[in-house]
């Protein structure tokens, strides 16, 4: 109970620095001098150090059990491991919202000392633009979600955490997630701030680039660990399913590498000044958005964290606020300068500017599939849903000019390109592509025309990519290993989607499945005990094409604390291929529903993600030595 009052106190305490900024910042704006008030930074790290307390108290308290704690109580047991016990203190609805405000007060503080070199007045806008936002989330904790309210009589057991997110991957991705959401918001109040000063320049750009790889490595790392975790916890067996909460981290997402590209341009080129204002705006936005959506209980879905009402109304007014004030700001501040070089068709800014319209569609198209069956409800009270025909039929056709354009883009020069002998390449690469596609399509039964150009065209992005590696002082290097994951990452998930083959079928204990030239024996089950959970094991053997047998061990885990059954999928991993075995009890007899696949390429989905992500990391450190 003591860590719960000092929590709270200590979050008060923070939110009383956060207001008292606000004044102290203000009065700074007028002042000549050329660096920033002492005072500030002391009242911002104070701020920071009463926040960091108020979160290590809630994690003190899920430590000891502290049911007293309504927060612990709803999401925490005596017997659940040390590590899910901490990792609880954000796997919830009001510890995820306070580790948010802690990444907000940290990174504004990181911020100010690491912008030395921006003028003072950009500086301190940014710290009040954001010291908005991080007064809006004390006040939605404070008000709607404070996570030390308290509960008596004691209770003696606590709810127990949702048995899906007790899970090595889940500790970790929640916060990383969030370093990608908030960095965005320092984009956000960064851009406003440019506006009112007048300080839209390569320079700012420049700047402006570092928290985009920041917020977009960390967001592109939470995503693709929760489509691990998905993978193998949920057993979905697949990588992305366009589950609503999905959809929610994808827009921001889309949004921030469409941004990352524009800022590109406004740095070297001093061009398209006005569109990376609104991607900037609308990256947080979106981030807002999908607060309000996945916290309000208007989204069903299996990761969604509260059912509330009321806190979707405060999110939604805040949300509000912020809109209103950019969009205040974008149009009364805002003067659009108008590029005096002249831009031509073939060049390199020209294909920035149609990968972002591309990536825009896309982000249209997701934004549309998740938040229509919510309108249509409310408007008409008639439930439908939207799966993943609808986001493949609007998406998958236009894959094919946007993964050409990816091929050819980064061999194109700043203003103007000559095809003379880039030309002669390409094509040869395209030859080869296509010749080796018919190599693949000829040993499978795939009879789809479209299909198979897109496989073309997403190996010709490979090659392309490999090309620019050969190519000295092209593009820099951190570039081309991006490209190359991300032409590796778009091959791996078609191949996958394509070529990937499902078996379900209901069996017993000792019984042998045929299927084509598969052949699953269930030879017997097996039971553990846990500390928390009791787990039933399958032991499968299973042989494809008269090979070499495989073992696979699905599991049943029968949760008390709360009373939940849980299905593990077994899973062989390897360069080629994964083969995925999951099971559940069919109810009122003996046979098992068990769910076989075989997925191809799984494997390098994750590491062409993770090589996407090292591309920008290099260029980030890069830039930070060398100011050094």
């Amino acid at each position: 109970m003591l860590f719960s009052q000092l929590g709270f106190y200590s979050l008060i305490v923070g939110f009383i620095f956060s207001v008292t900024l606000i004044p102290i910042a203000y009065k700074d704006l007028s002042n000549l001098t050329k660096s920033i008030n002492l005072n500030i930074f002391i009242t911002l790290s104070l701020q920071l150090f009463f926040v960091f307390f108020s979160f290590l108290c809630l994690i003190f308290s899920f430590i000891n059990s502290d049911f007293s704690n309504e927060t612990v109580y709803n999401n925490s047991h005596t017997t659940k491991p040390l590590l899910y016990k901490i990792s609880g203190t954000w796997g919830n609805h009001e510890g995820s919202l306070l580790l948010c405000l802690l990444v907000l007060v940290l990174f504004i503080l990181i911020f100010l000392i690491t912008s030395k070199k921006e003028p003072k007045k950009y500086r301190i806008t940014t710290l009040l633009f954001q010291e908005i936002i991080i007064i809006g989330f004390f006040l939605f904790l404070l008000l709607t979600s404070n996570p030390f309210n308290h509960l008596f009589p004691v209770p003696n057991e606590g709810m127990g955490l949702n048995p899906i997110l007790q899970d090595p991957i889940l500790a970790i991705h929640p916060p990383i997630l969030y370093l990608g959401y908030i960095g965005s918001s320092i984009i956000f109040s960064s851009s406003i701030a440019a506006i009112i000063q007048n300080y839209v320049n390569s320079q700012w750009a420049a700047n402006l680039k570092n928290w985009i790889i920041i917020s977009w490595v960390f967001l592109t790392i939470g995503i693709v660990l929760g489509s691990i975790w998905a993978y193998y916890e949920l057993g979905w067996g697949g990588f992305w399913f366009w589950d609503p909460v999905e959809n929610i981290s994808l827009m921001p997402w889309l949004c921030l590498t469409a941004l990352l590209h524009s800022v590109i341009v406004l740095e070297k080129r001093s061009l398209l000044e006005t569109w990376t204002l609104v991607l900037s705006i609308s990256c947080f936005t979106l981030s807002m958005c999908g607060t309000f959506l996945v916290r309000s209980g208007i989204l069903n879905s299996v990761h969604t964290f509260a059912n509330d009402p009321k806190r979707g109304v405060f999110i939604l007014i805040f949300l509000f606020i912020l809109i209103l004030l950019s969009l205040i700001v974008f149009f009364f501040f805002h003067e659009a300068k108008i590029g005096k070089q002249k831009n031509f068709l073939f060049s390199k800014e020209t294909s920035i500017l149609l990968n972002n319209w591309f990536m825009m569609y896309f982000l249209s198209v997701v934004l549309i599939g998740t938040v229509y069956p919510i309108f249509l409800e409310v408007i008409q009270n008639e439930k439908i849903s939207v799966g993943p025909p609808f986001f493949n039929e609007l998406i998958i056709p236009l894959l094919i000019p946007f993964l050409f354009l990816m091929s050819i883009g980064p061999s194109f020069k700043w203003v103007k390109h000559s095809f003379k002998l880039v030309n002669i390449k390409l094509i040869l690469l395209f030859i080869l592509s296509t010749f080796i596609s018919f190599l693949i399509l000829i040993n499978t039964e795939l009879n789809s025309l479209f299909v198979s150009v897109l496989i073309i065209f997403s190996i010709y992005l490979t090659f392309t990519t490999i090309k620019d590696f050969l190519i000295k002082n092209q593009i820099n290097f951190s570039q081309k290993l991006s490209h190359f994951g991300f032409s590796l990452l778009i091959l791996s998930i078609i191949i996958n989607g394509t070529f990937s083959k499902e078996i379900t079928t209901n069996i017993e204990v000792g019984e042998k499945f045929k299927n084509n030239n598969v052949v699953i024996y269930f030879e017997k089950i097996s039971a553990l005990k846990e500390k928390n959970y009791m787990s039933i094991v399958g032991n499968f053997k299973i042989k494809e094409n008269d090979k070499n047998e495989i073992l696979l061990k699905p599991e049943l885990r029968i949760f008390n604390q709360p009373t939940t059954v849980t299905s593990e999928a077994d899973i062989k991993v390897s360069l080629t291929g994964d083969k995925f075995l999951v099971m559940n009890l069919v109810k009122g007899n003996d046979y098992y529903n068990i769910r076989y696949q075989t997925k191809p390429f799984m494997i390098w989905i994750w590491l062409s993600a993770t090589i996407m992500c090292v591309g920008p990391l290099i260029n980030f450190v890069k830039k930070r030595y060398n100011e050094k």
